[in-house]
């Protein structure tokens, strides 16, 4: 999704692009209903105005202020590292890239193209595994050839399988033109960088938050805004509704923005673009290939 560096005062407050809006607003509108039922039934039923104490939400509503945050926080910290570790995969192809024009002049095109879709298959199937898709549509275009092709995809780790054949490949052209021990070396830590992104990605991706504390997070948050308006109709009255209203939203959208950040590979509105990223390896290794540079999709 496009979003301007600099928003205006009307898209902050009322865009819903991006917003966590649609998602909670169900639950904000049921505390908003069940407010104004409240408020009703107590000033034309209850004469008494019967409320509870503001005391207990006082106290609910500091602890779970603390849960959120703390959770947010370590949400937040899971999308980073994957956002840091995708930075690591695209500044690694990059310095292929570099050695290859530098290091390897006398390497075909054919040779050229064979290295590069290496990486962009890589970086395809990565995405891929990250998001349990099938990768075999974006496999077929960038590994032509057949009998590797369906070896890739009968392996359990596609990703690993592409980047054991693309060290290979690149060691191949390495010896064929006579490279030095140093040059060889630099390579290979390129491709141990990558390891380390897709080993870093399947360690975010195969450990979520435990779902114990989500349970017990989720539950108070729910507790907490049902008891809302029966805190708030003694002091509040007819704003109950409106004060509710803010509260829930806020509560309910830090509960579903955690829950969207903490896969930053899923296909949530604020999770990674990590079709974007390999919109940007394809364009970086068009240098190798001689292909035309892509737009990237907006993001």
């Amino acid at each position: 999704m496009v979003r301007s560096r600099t928003p205006s005062v009307r898209s902050v407050l009322f865009a819903l692009n991006g917003s966590i809006v649609p998602v909670i607003w169900p639950r904000v509108l049921y505390t908003l209903v069940l407010s104004a039922i409240v408020v009703w039934v107590d000033f034309h039923v209850l004469s008494l105005k019967v409320g509870l104490n503001a005391a207990p939400l006082t106290l609910m509503g500091l602890t779970l202020a603390i849960f959120l945050g703390f959770r947010n926080t370590v949400a937040y910290q899971r999308w980073w590292e994957a956002r840091t570790l995708w930075g690591e995969l695209i500044t690694s192809v990059r310095n292929l890239v570099r050695q290859v024009l530098a290091f390897m002049p006398a390497s075909s095109a054919a040779q050229r193209a064979d290295l590069a879709n290496r990486l962009i298959a890589y970086a395809h199937a990565l995405r891929h595994h990250l998001r349990e898709s099938d990768s075999s549509p974006d496999l077929e275009r960038w590994i032509p050839d057949p009998t590797e092709r369906a070896w890739v995809l009968a392996q359990p780790n596609r990703p690993a399988a592409i980047l054991a054949r693309a060290g290979k490949a690149y060691a191949d052209v390495l010896r064929d033109e006579g490279g030095d021990a140093i040059l060889i070396a630099a390579v290979d830590r390129e491709f141990g960088t990558l390891s380390h992104t897709l080993a870093g990605c399947e360690r975010i991706h195969g450990t979520p938050i435990p779902y114990a504390y989500l349970l017990l997070l989720h539950r108070t948050v729910h507790i907490y805004c049902f008891l809302l308006p029966f805190c708030l109709v003694g002091l509040m009255g007819w704003f109950t509704p409106l004060v509710v209203g803010v509260l829930a939203y806020t509560f309910f959208g830090l509960d579903a923005l955690g829950d969207q950040i903490e896969d930053p590979f899923d296909l949530m509105p604020n999770d990674l673009p990590l079709d974007a990223y390999c919109r940007t390896v394809e364009n970086d290794l068009a240098v190798l290939t001689g292909n035309p540079i892509v737009p990237k999709p907006a993001i």
